[in-house]
């Protein structure tokens, strides 16, 4: 966890940085700043705004010709949005931050949603803009919007950059701030004039708020001590089932291998949000998978029966904790560490909390517990889960000779034995790819979470795969979700990136029909495509792939899979699956997990037939 250095005067005077004192323009300090922080990609659109930094890459790069390894890429996609996307799916992969860099006016409101969608998932990322010169801010001028405005409640900082002199020092700042504490998205707003402005470089320096700074000075220090280790342990030993709830905070802080250890030692099991997908090994007797909305049915069994819920990294947001007051019933006692103390007691109460980093925290609680010669035997509650996955397992139409999506995944899991990065869109297709894929490592599941953005998947798998240009990167997306950012196929060729795209086509937007067979009494208001004449296979081969398939025979999903991730290069494959599909589970929107319908191929200890097209079914509160 970084924090916002203060100027050392002892570090300054032995260790001046090479190029100190030597005059550039704005535009080159913030390349070089960007440099120094070790940024080796930046995606971005062009404009006029913006066009002396993206020439100050240009002049880096032919400065660096002889070394390669100290160049910046500069990736350009379809639009903003997309260049957003990629970012935000470098910073995902990678635990590095990513770079967006776009013009002023269209090219920063084009770039409001990935900064809120970073915002909601508490993902690093810079965003630069250009806007218009100082003296015309104000007039309406040509491509000018109110950035600073607009992007304000949407990101974890703003930087308007009026003072030059502090230019250099804002973009050190911004880095430190997008990664420090609770993650989130930091924007510089950069007016033409300023990024033409000449000074001396000074290679150090940040901008000082006192009050954040000491906040994350009192993160860093922030431990588990002895008194507060053993009232979590006293309530531990009083617990018969005790549960872990894991979120995105643990992936985020690279916490991943002490909560594995912390489940293994004391033996208590784990299921995770959306976002918590990839911290646990997915054969561990211990992991339930996901819980929630449409988690799996023995994951939220476990969370009626456990008597001790330990949130770690999670927020206990509506698609996990629907009916509040009705989550986790049983439990006598809530326990939460969190990064941000904001988090803690917002939905439910917590007997015992922490604020601080989780991965040191685990680590504090195991030690302690040695010193406490801690034991107790939770045997016959994880026998009691173990039962819970055999009755309660994951399971779909088999005996038909319509390709099940579900199987899809299943196909793609086995082939890249759980290890590819995979990046998706929103919607059924996101939840089976959560519900069915296998995700050994953190990281390796990229989805836009809080926000459920349709067009994330393409533009994130995008990111990832030049953050990790050795791994399987893929795109599990619908038909509906990669319309948004189509444009990006072309962005994979003209990189020659190995990106798999695996579209799974329903022919509709089949969350929100899932929705209206259940609600809306079969009413198919606009998310009916079966008539559209979209070819994304034609789109494909259009854009340069030299893989590009459809695939409607169930018998050969299995082998095309494997000629399709094996492809040498960019690859795409349309599989057209049964659209009459659900994903199930199923919480409705504000009811508890004892409303939970399973449908029709996943046992249930409850009696919850799902609503089938009634017209007078009573619609969803919340979406």
């Amino acid at each position: 966890m970084s924090t916002i250095p203060k100027p050392n005067t002892q570090s300054q005077q032995t260790q001046k940085h090479p190029l100190a004192g030597q005059t550039m323009t704005g535009a080159q300090m913030v390349v070089q700043v960007l440099a120094d922080a070790g940024v080796d990609t930046i995606f971005g659109y062009s404009g006029g705004a913006i066009l002396p930094t993206y020439d100050a890459i240009f002049q880096f790069n032919r400065e660096h010709q002889d070394e390669k390894d100290k160049q910046i890429q500069l990736i350009v996609p379809a639009n903003e949005q997309g260049a957003g996307f990629m970012a935000a799916g470098y910073s995902r992969s990678s635990g590095r931050i990513g770079v967006s860099l776009v013009t002023s006016g269209p090219g920063a409101t084009n770039s409001l949603t990935p900064v809120r969608d970073c915002m909601a998932d508490s993902i690093p990322m810079l965003l630069l803009c250009g806007q218009v010169v100082r003296k015309a801010m104000g007039s309406d001028a040509f491509q000018e919007a109110p950035v600073y405005n607009v992007m304000h409640p949407c990101a974890k900082h703003v930087f308007l950059v009026t003072n030059p002199e502090e230019l250099e020092a804002t973009v050190r700042t911004a880095i430190q701030v997008a990664m420090s504490g609770r993650p989130g998205p930091v924007v510089i707003d950069i007016p033409k004039d300023v990024q033409n402005w000449e000074g001396p470089y000074q290679g150090e320096g940040t901008l000082s708020f006192p009050g954040y700074e000491k906040r994350m000075q009192l993160l860093d220090q922030s431990r588990v001590y002895d008194k507060k280790s053993e009232s979590f342990f006293k309530m531990l030993s009083e617990s018969e089932r005790p549960l872990i709830y894991m979120g995105g905070g643990v992936i985020n802080s690279n916490a991943s291998e002490q909560l594995r250890k912390f489940a293994e030692t004391f033996q208590i099991p784990v299921v995770t949000t959306l976002m918590g997908i990839g911290g646990m090994d997915p054969e561990s007797d211990l992991y339930l998978h996901m819980l929630g909305m449409h988690g799996t049915a023995y994951a939220n069994y476990a969370v009626e029966d456990c008597d001790f819920l330990i949130a770690v990294g999670s927020r206990f947001d509506d698609r996990v904790a629907g009916k509040v007051h009705e989550f986790a019933p049983n439990a006598k006692a809530i326990a939460h560490i969190d990064i941000d103390a904001a988090e803690i007691g917002k939905v439910k109460p917590a007997k015992w909390s922490h604020v601080g980093d989780a991965g040191v925290a685990l680590e504090d609680l195991m030690t302690a517990a040695n010193d406490l010669k801690f034991k107790k035997d939770y045997s016959s509650w994880v026998e009691h889960i173990k039962q819970l996955k055999k009755d309660y397992a994951m399971s779909y139409e088999k005996g038909t000779d319509l390709i099940q999506p579900q199987y899809v995944v299943e196909c793609l899991a086995k082939v890249t034995d759980g290890k590819a990065f995979v990046a998706t869109g929103v919607g059924q297709h996101q939840m089976w790819a959560a519900q069915y894929g296998q995700y050994k490592n953190p990281r390796t599941w990229l989805t836009s979470g809080s926000m459920g953005t349709m067009g994330f998947g393409l533009p994130a798998a995008i990111g990832a795969q030049f953050a990790n240009p050795d791994a399987i990167c893929v795109d599990i997306d619908g038909d509906g979700s990669i319309r948004m950012n189509l444009g990006d196929l072309e962005t994979i060729t003209t990189y020659n990136l190995p990106v798999k795209v695996l579209l799974l086509n329903n022919l509709g937007d089949g969350m929100v029909r899932q929705w209206q067979r259940s609600y809306f009494g079969n009413r198919f208001s606009g998310t009916d495509k079966s008539l559209h004449s979209k070819n994304f296979t034609l789109a494909a081969k259009a854009d340069g792939f030299e893989f590009a398939e459809t695939l409607d025979d169930k018998s050969k999903v299995m082998e095309t899979m494997e000629r399709f991730i094996k492809f040498d290069g960019p690859a795409f494959l349309e599989v057209m699956i049964d659209r009459e599909t659900d994903v199930m589970p199923m919480v409705g929107p504000g009811m508890g997990y004892k409303d939970m319908v399973t449908g029709p191929y996943i046992d249930s200890r409850e009696s919850n037939p799902a609503p089938a097209g009634d017209p007078d079914a009573k619609q969803p509160e919340l979406f």
